[in-house]
């Protein structure tokens, strides 16, 4: 039968929309700022290492990073996000979310200070340093994932709980934003002062000695943020729903929201408290109850961070390939910068910042499932309208026309599955497993997009290898290339139906927490409603 519900829980459940709930959304927010930005700045300054680092006396071109030096600058981060995804998420289930949010923010902030101090005599160790930091700056990133995401679905009410764990991660919103416009300030700033000719007038003097101190900056400033907020995620306290149903101190948790929340708020005498059920992560009761949840939020953020992460690392390759930025060898160094930072916000201003805040606004109206349904839809049938005519938007007077089409993709991933796939699993697992359940399913989206960013960067090269980039082999092209992350937008409508709708309903609801196990260790239920499978709310 039902459990009573916890009153600290109940009275954060019910509790109106306070100031403490915007500052959790800040607190917690900065955190993906600094992730987004740090994930996406390396795409602005890339091919800037080329030029610097891989310059070829005589070549036609401006030097490129190396295939396997470009994947691994491109991609270690990913990896070490996957991972810390997972630790993180584990030891944030074992420690308690409060002890392990520190460690995440300040790995970030000393190994973005490091990237940006990668040196060395030769390019090699210029790029192994860079890669080294970027790792263990992915590890700490990685483990924001599914702490602030548990986090902030544990202080919220239920009212409003999916619009606040969307704020948190439309941050990352304003950090490519934020990214972008940076790069843009500080590649005029250099521009203006240190002038260069184009790469095909002068090949050596088009890259300046300067624009070695851009990347560097570029790379570093995403330490910033994530330190001005380290003293106040020190100073929240442990989340009501950890040290009540984890820790099993609802005294404390009692005493903790009191405070938060500014009411008294009794707890229940030690007599009253109901114990939580005991079955363990993978047992055959968590596969019987949540293998089906877990499978449908893992396989639905993988396949979306295949198409996402394959667009965003590589829009500026399909910018240059349909001419709104121009053939490198017409450009300075700096200019390039510039060119591709500027591209790269107006996507951001006009389609992925909106996208996050349509999410926002919207998903406690209208619900995650039917978001995130929605957003693959029209992913898929922009990505199609995309690549089926794709030689007419490389004629100069269409590309407007692919730049607006190739910004609604961006738009319906943000407002659909790529704030959806973030807020649902901190909502469906139970208190115990629910940082580590949400580790895993982003970790699946981190091996989507280390999918995407590896496959990408060579499907997407000329059929023809004589067409190719230095150093690649020949791939199946843009065109086949935006096909194929099509019918990956297919794949991912169907596996939605795996996820329930967690819209107006507690967490404890979501994942099983008030029911009674019997004696034989499956759950009774009193009220038909109270825990299901079902992805449509009912009405």
């Amino acid at each position: 039968m039902a459990k009573e519900q916890i009153q600290v829980l109940n009275a954060l459940d019910v509790a109106k929309t306070q100031w403490y709930h915007f500052t959790a959304i800040v607190i917690a927010g900065m955190g993906f700022f600094t992730d987004a930005y740090d994930l996406f700045c390396i795409s602005l300054v890339t091919k800037l290492l080329g030029r610097i680092y891989y310059h070829v006396d005589g070549a036609a071109k401006p030097g490129t990073l190396p295939p396997n030096v470009s994947a691994a600058v491109n991609g270690v981060a990913f990896c070490g996000t996957l991972s810390g995804q997972l630790f993180f998420g584990w030891l944030g289930d074992k420690l308690g979310r409060k002890k392990v949010y520190g460690m995440t923010l300040m790995m970030m902030v000393i190994c973005s200070i490091g990237s940006g101090l990668s040196f060395g005599h030769s390019p090699k160790s210029v790029m192994a340093t860079l890669c080294f930091f970027r790792f263990w700056l992915g590890f700490g990133i990685g483990g924001d994932y599914p702490l602030s995401a548990t986090i902030m679905s544990e202080y919220s009410n239920k009212k409003t709980r999916g619009a606040f764990i969307a704020a948190v991660f439309a941050m990352q919103g304003f950090g490519i934003l934020g990214g972008g416009i940076f790069a843009i300030i500080i590649s005029a700033a250099f521009k203006a002062k240190f002038d260069a000719p184009p790469y095909e007038v002068d090949p050596v003097g088009s890259t300046v000695p300067q624009a070695d101190y851009i990347w560097r900056i570029i790379v570093m400033v995403g330490a910033l943020p994530a330190a001005l907020t380290y003293y106040w995620r020190m100073k929240m306290p442990e989340t009501a729903r950890y040290t009540a149903l984890v820790a099993k101190n609802t005294e404390q948790a009692a005493k903790d929201m009191s405070k938060v929340l500014q009411v008294e708020i009794q707890a229940e005498p030690k007599g009253d408290q109901a114990q939580a059920n005991t079955f363990a992560l993978f047992s055959k009761e968590f596969m019987r109850r949540h293998g089906l949840h877990l499978l449908g939020t893992a396989s639905t953020w993988f396949l979306l961070d295949i198409a996402f992460y394959s667009q965003n690392l590589f829009q500026k390759d399909i910018f240059s390939a349909i001419g709104w930025i121009p053939p490198a060898k017409t450009m300075n160094a700096l200019e390039e910068v510039y060119r591709i930072a500027r591209a790269q916000t107006l996507i951001a201003l006009c389609s992925t910042v909106p996208g996050y805040w349509f999410t926002v606004a919207l998903i406690d109206r209208i619900g995650r499932f039917a978001i995130q349904l929605m957003g693959f839809f029209f992913m898929t049938v922009f990505m199609f309208a995309l690549a089926i005519p794709y030689d007419h938007w490389t004629h100069k007077e269409n590309r407007i026309g692919f730049v607006v089409i190739y910004s609604l993709t961006f738009f319906f991933a943000n407002f659909g599955p790529n704030a959806t796939t973030f807020v649902v699993p901190a909502e469906i697992f139970p208190a115990r497993f629910r940082s580590t359940c949400h580790g895993i399913s982003s970790a699946a989206g981190k091996l989507g997009a280390i999918v995407g960013a590896f496959g990408f960067l060579y499907l997407a090269q000329n059929k023809d290898k004589s067409k190719a980039d230095a150093g690649y082999p020949a791939g199946i092209g843009v065109k086949n290339s935006l096909l194929l992350l099509g019918v990956v937008n297919i794949l991912g409508f169907f596996c939605t139906f795996l996820v329930p709708e967690a819209k107006g309903k507690s967490l404890e609801e979501m994942s099983g927490e008030n029911e009674e196990e019997g004696e034989n260790g499956t759950k009774e239920e009193s009220e038909p409603h109270s825990y299901s499978t079902r992805t449509v709310p009912y009405v």
